[in-house]
């Protein structure tokens, strides 16, 4: 592991994804998107239908996320990871489409594993329990699609030295193999 985390701009790209080992920690700023389980659906079944996307997906970070109400003055709520492996069942297509980061909690099945060996995409990690403090990394945060979803609509979101760790890196290590 570094000393010191590694600073990333999002979107990403695959040369950047695939500099990152499983065990770095970093600071992830720029723009990325919320989405929990059905949104990640709904994302699916637009690709399988040939649709147009909410957002662009080529280099994106998704954040498993589905934020509390913002409090009066904050732009988001607590704002903590979604346990990953509920979005197993969609995660290789995304990443198919060219999205290169996703950040949760937890494990990630084997096919999730491999597709980000084969893209060239990693996996973050968030601490989970720190939700409050995570919001605070947040400056900027727009529902852009989904609405009807609620906490779960797609969220555009501005941040600023947001902390993870790659977990699943895309060399098919992981930190949950030590």
């Amino acid at each position: 592991m570094n000393n010191e985390p590694i600073k990333l701009t999002a979107p990403l790209t695959e040369d950047v994804a695939r500099s990152l080992k499983a065990g770095d920690e970093v600071l992830i700023s720029g723009t990325i998107y919320s989405a929990r389980d059905q949104a990640h659906k709904r994302l699916c079944k637009t690709i399988e239908a040939g649709e147009k996307l909410p957002f662009e997906l080529q280099g994106a970070c998704i954040y498993f996320l589905g934020p509390s109400p913002a409090r009066p003055g904050n732009v988001i709520g607590a704002a903590g990871p979604t346990t990953s492996s509920r979005m197993d069942a969609f995660s290789p297509t995304l990443i198919q489409q060219g999205i290169k980061a996703m950040i949760g909690k937890g494990y990630r099945d084997q096919k999730v594993r491999d597709t980000l060996k084969k893209y060239g995409a990693v996996h973050f990690s968030a601490i989970g329990g720190a939700a409050a403090l995570l919001s605070k990394k947040i400056n900027a945060a727009e529902v852009i699609a989904y609405e009807d979803l609620g906490t779960e609509a797609i969220r555009k979101l501005q941040v600023l030295d947001f902390p993870a760790i790659v977990a699943y890196d895309a060399h098919g290590n992981s930190v949950y193999d030590r």
